[in-house]
C-alpha cells in the first residue's frame, strides 16, 4: 500500500490520525490513543493551537517552570522558563538567590537596529551600479512609506539602505543593506515586506536607467529576506562582588575566582569547550525565549555567528578579576519583541509576560540576557568545584524513577537513599528492583 497521500491538508484532524496511524504506526490503538490524549478539552483552545501550524495532530507539551528571585537592575523577578532538560531551572535559582545578596544582576541594552537584505546579481561597472543607487535610493523610501507608516507613529521604521558590493565574495553579488528599528516587534512581517518593495521597485525602474539600457547589463534581484544575524541589536548583564565573597563548597574566594577565570579563558580560545559553553548559556536564553513566544531558532543562529565575528568560535561570556573585584559578563544579540506573533496568541505566552511585569522589547533583551549569564555561572561554577554531574544527576534522578514506573513511595524512599549515594542509571535500577523485591 503506498505511503503518499493527496490532500492531506484538507482532511480532518480525526482523519489525519487514522491516516497516519494506519500508514506508519501499524494500526497501533495505543499510539492513536496518545496522540488524541493531549488535546485539550476547551475545544476553543484546541483550535487556537491547531491554526498555530499546518497538519496539527496534537499537542506536544514541555513543562513551563518559575526561577525566583532574580534581582535585576534594582527589581526582584521571577523568570518563567520552558525545557525539559533535568537541573536547568533549579541552576538559574541558585545562581539568582547567590548574585541576589551580593547586588544582584545589572543589565542594560546597547542598540536595538535590526536588518535585512536585497541580494542581487549585476555584472555590469560599478560605478553604473552606484550611480543608479544614488538615483533610486529617495524612491526607494518614498515606495514604503504606507508599509511604515504605523511602524513611524510608534517611533520606528527604516533607519538607512546603503548599497554593498560583494563581489570580491562572489561574482556579480551585490546587496541593498537595510537597517531598522521595530521597538517591542519583532519585526519579521514589516522588515520582509519592506524589503520585497524594495527588490521591486529596484528592478523595474533600473529597466529605464540610461547607464544600464546603454551596457545591456541590469540588476537582477534574487532575493530579499531579514537576516537572524543582528549584532547591531546588543545586550549586556553583568555581576560582580569582592573576591572573598566567591568562596564555595570549601573552596576560597581567591581560589574559585581563580579557576572561574581560566575557564572562561579556556572557552575563549578552544571551540570544542566553547560550543559546550555557549550551549549552557543558551539552555537559560532559549527557555525564556520559549516561554514569551519568541523565535528561539532565530536567536540561536544569530547568537552563534556573534560568537564567530572574528573568524574563531569564542565564549559569550567573559570574567576578570581587578582591584579583588569579581566582575561577570555578557554581550549578546538579541531580536525579541513582545507585541505581534504569538505573543497576543498564545495564552501561556500572555502568563509569562505578566509574570515579567509586560515587559518592553528591550526589559525582555535584558532578562533573557540575564537568564543566560545565570545559567552560564551555575554550570562553570559546579565545573570548578563538584563537577557537573553531581547537580544534574540529582535532578535526572526523578526522569530515571519516571522511565521505572516508580510508586510514589518508591520515590521518595529512592530520593532519600540517593542522597547519601552516587547516582547513576544502573545504580537506581538496581536500588528499585531490591526495593520491589
Amino acid at each position: 500500500m503506498s505511503k503518499t497521500v493527496s490532500g492531506f491538508s484538507k482532511k480532518t484532524k480525526e482523519e489525519k490520525i487514522d491516516w497516519l496511524v494506519a500508514q506508519y504506526l501499524d494500526g497501533n490503538s495505543t499510539l492513536k490513543n496518545t496522540l488524541k490524549k493531549y488535546w485539550n478539552v476547551d475545544a476553543s483552545l484546541q483550535n487556537l493551537h491547531d491554526d498555530f501550524i499546518e497538519n496539527t495532530l496534537t499537542n506536544y507539551y514541555l513543562p513551563f517552570g518559575i526561577a525566583p528571585n532574580f534581582k535585576i537592575n534594582g527589581s526582584i523577578y521571577a523568570i518563567p522558563m520552558v525545557i525539559e532538560e533535568s537541573s536547568v531551572v533549579a541552576a538559574a535559582s541558585n545562581a539568582a538567590k547567590f548574585w541576589k545578596d551580593r547586588g544582584g544582576f545589572k543589565a542594560e541594552v546597547l542598540s536595538t537596529q535590526k536588518n535585512g537584505q536585497v541580494h542581487f546579481n549585476f555584472y555590469g561597472k560599478e560605478e553604473a551600479i552606484q550611480s543608479y543607487f544614488k538615483f533610486i535610493k529617495p524612491t526607494l523610501i518614498e515606495d514604503i512609506a504606507t508599509l511604515q507608516k504605523n511602524m513611524q507613529k510608534r517611533g520606528g521604521g527604516l533607519v538607512d539602505i546603503k548599497l554593498k558590493d560583494s563581489t570580491q565574495k562572489l561574482k556579480g553579488y551585490y546587496q541593498i543593506h537595510c537597517t531598522f528599528e521595530t521597538l517591542d516587534a519583532m519585526g519579521a512581517n514589516f522588515i520582509n515586506s519592506c524589503l520585497e518593495q524594495f527588490a521591486k521597485t529596484f528592478e523595474a525602474q533600473a529597466q529605464h536607467f540610461e547607464a544600464f539600457k546603454k551596457s545591456n547589463e541590469f540588476p537582477e534581484v534574487v532575493m530579499s529576506i531579514l537576516s537572524n544575524y543582528v549584532p547591531d541589536c546588543l545586550v549586556k548583564a553583568e555581576v560582580s562582588c569582592k573576591v572573598n565573597e566567591l568562596a564555595n563548597n570549601g573552596m576560597d574566594g581567591t581560589t574559585f575566582a581563580e579557576n572561574f577565570v581560566r575557564s572562561i579563558e579556556i572557552a575563549k580560545v578552544e571551540p570544542h569547550r566553547a560550543v559546550t559553553h555557549n550551549k549552557g548559556i543558551m539552555n537559560g536564553i532559549d527557555a525564556v525565549i520559549l516561554a514569551t513566544g519568541n523565535d528561539f531558532r532565530a536567536v540561536e543562529a544569530g547568537v552563534h555567528a556573534y560568537a564567530s565575528r572574528d573568524g574563531h568560535y569564542t565564549s559569550l561570556t567573559h570574567a576578570k578579576v581587578e582591584s579583588d573585584t569579581f566582575t561577570f559578563w555578557i554581550e549578546i544579540p538579541l531580536a525579541l519583541g513582545t507585541v505581534g506573533g504569538l505573543t497576543t496568541l498564545h495564552p501561556l505566552v500572555k502568563v509569562a509576560l505578566e509574570i515579567l511585569q509586560k515587559p518592553s522589547a528591550k526589559e525582555l533583551m535584558q532578562l533573557v540576557a540575564v537568564a543566560g549569564l545565570a545559567q552560564n555561572f551555575a554550570a562553570v561554577r559546579s565545573l570548578v568545584t563538584t563537577g557537573i554531574q553531581k547537580g544534574h544527576m540529582k535532578m535526572h534522578l526523578m526522569n530515571i524513577l519516571n522511565q521505572l514506573e516508580a510508586t510514589e513511595t518508591e520515590k521518595k524512599q529512592a530520593v532519600t537513599h540517593f542522597k547519601k549515594h552516587t547516582i547513576s542509571h544502573s545504580d537506581v535500577v538496581n536500588y528499585i528492583s531490591t526495593l520491589r523485591n
